[in-house]
Order: C-alpha cells, then structure tokens, then sequence
C-alpha cells in the first residue's frame, strides 16, 4: 500500500476573484465589483482538493512563502484532507498570488509569481515518489525551475511503476517548448482544446487528440461547453457538458482533471473516467471559486446515473 493515491507536485497560490462586469481602465479611474473574495488558487492545489473530494489519498509538494497568503492556503489545504507535510515554507519567498475579474464564462487574471516557480526538481526525491501511486503536475509554464526536470522526473516514476499526467495550462510566452519530450514518458495528458490546437497544428478536436496519442498513452481533452473529448489507442469517446448555470469556470478544468484521474487509477473505462470528469468539471463551475463546488464522488455518481436513465 502506498502513503498516496496521488503526489501533487505544484504551485500553491491564492486567488483575489473580483466579480463584476466592468473592464479596468487606467487614468485612476475606479470601478465598483459586484463582490470579493478570496479562495483556493492554483491550479496544482484546485486539481488535488478535487481529488481529495473524491476520495483519494492526496500528497502534495511545493512552496509557500511564511506569510498571511501561504498560512491561507495550507491551513485551506489541510481542511480538505491533503497531507502538507512535505510543502516547502521559505522565510525568503513570497506567496504567490491572482487577482481575477470574473465576468460569466470569461475572465482576465493577473499573476504575481512569487514562489510559485520556487518548486526545484531535486526536492521530488525518489523516496518521496516511491511513497505515490500516482504524479500530477500542472502549470508547466509557470513552472520554471521545475520544469526544467520533468522528463527526468517523470522518467524516474515511471522505472518505479508509478504513472504521470500532465496538464500543460496556457504558456504565458507564447513557445510551447519542451511538451512533446515530456509526453513521451507521461501516461495522461489533459489539455484543453485550444492547448491541444497549438501543440499539434490540427484543427478538429479528433485530429488533436489523434496527433497527441502518437506520443503519450492517453488523452482527456476539455472543450468548455462542448464538453470534452478521450483517446486512448484507437480508442475515442465524446461526452458534453451538463447544462447547468455557471457562475464561474476558475478551476473547472482542474476539477476535471481530478475527476479523470480518479478514473484512471480505478481502472474505468475510457468513456466512464470521461463521463466522471465533465461531471465534476460541470459541476464545479456552479460556485464561484475553484473547489466550493467539487463534488463528492457520491453527488458526481448520482449525476451519471440520471444521465444514464436519459439515454
């Protein structure tokens, strides 16, 4: 038996959501939002409380500065069930933070970075691996010294029989370097379609995924309100979204990812892990904020089986 289903290693970071439809301006003009808050960020520590949700032993490392925002989220980490014991708190760093403007379905984010890029490769020891079922890495491009050992990383788990996924998130600098190496040793990967579109030059949702499992075992593609789109092998399975009122979509698609992967470890069908994700990805998006609305694995299944009965 393993310590951990799954090893998260990631960001950890809160987010500001402002909600409101205004557009900021500069010329010291000031605008009034419809309500504040702060919640759970990043999208590494969203993916692990909606694991945790499920019902998965979740594990995580990576790096907080000894301030207000990095004591927020690890006491907000503990709450939900995920061992912070081998979380990095760095007297020398600052959290790392987003102020999000939240307008329905769109938002614009801005991100001070701190210590979210604090996370080395030398600090995911072999025996903190060997202690794992299961390594999810997301934010790769805000990642940067991290980053810089994944394939190596991910070459180590896979000597100790233990599988990877990776959700690449959008890379601020527009390259896009260095995934394809990485999906070479990885055994899910979980972009989103407009992702999936940059990183292989197709166009259609079956010609992405078609092209990313040329290198990687598996793909779970998001699709936003069309849903989402599986292959594995000549494998391949569409499911659309729910209909349900969105408030937000912050953290849908790490709650998504979440859902997939619980799949995957149970060892469920292709199309059963991806029915499990769009459900919990649906769901998530009816709360403002990335894991308020998370389903239990028990909500997540009585919504698939009303889906069933439909068929």
């Amino acid at each position: 038996m393993k310590q951990f289903d799954v090893l998260v290693a990631g960001e950890i970071n809160p987010d500001l959501i402002l909600i409101g439809d205004v557009l900021p301006e500069f010329g010291q003009v000031e605008k009034l939002v419809d309500s504040a808050k702060l919640t759970i960020g990043s999208s590494s520590v969203i993916f692990a409380c909606g694991a945790a949700r499920l019902g998965l032993k979740v594990g995580f490392i990576g790096v907080v500065g000894d301030d207000l925002f990095g004591q927020f989220m690890l006491k907000s980490m503990q709450q939900r069930n995920i061992d912070i014991s081998n979380v990095i708190v760095n007297q020398e760093q600052s959290t790392g933070f987003s102020v999000i403007l939240n307008r329905g379905t769109d938002r614009a984010i801005l991100t001070f970075v701190g210590a979210i890029d604090a996370l080395s490769p030398k600090q995911l020891t072999d025996e903190l691996l060997s202690k794992a079922r299961h390594l999810h890495i997301a934010s790769y491009f805000l990642q940067n010294k991290l980053r810089l050992g994944i394939l190596d990383i991910f070459q180590r788990a896979r000597i100790r029989g233990i599988s990877t996924s990776l959700d690449v998130n959008w890379d601020p600098a527009g390259k896009w370097a260095g995934v394809h190496k990485v999906l070479e040793v990885t055994n899910v990967f979980l972009p989103n379609d407009r992702e999936g579109q940059l990183l292989t030059g197709k166009k259609t949702p079956e010609r992405v995924v078609e092209k990313l499992t040329s290198s990687v075992e598996t793909v779970a593609m998001k699709m936003g309100a069309d849903g989402a789109i599986a292959r594995r092998g000549n494998q391949v399975y569409r499911v659309p979204a729910l209909k349900v009122d969105v408030v937000d979509t912050i953290g849908a698609g790490d709650t998504f990812d979440a859902g997939f992967i619980y799949g995957y470890l149970r060892g469920w069908s292709l199309n059963r892990s991806l029915e499990l994700a769009v459900v919990c990805g649906s769901l998530s998006t009816q709360v403002s904020g990335g894991t308020i609305g998370q389903p239990t694995l028990k909500e997540a299944l009585k919504v698939i089986r009303k889906l069933d009965e439909t068929i």
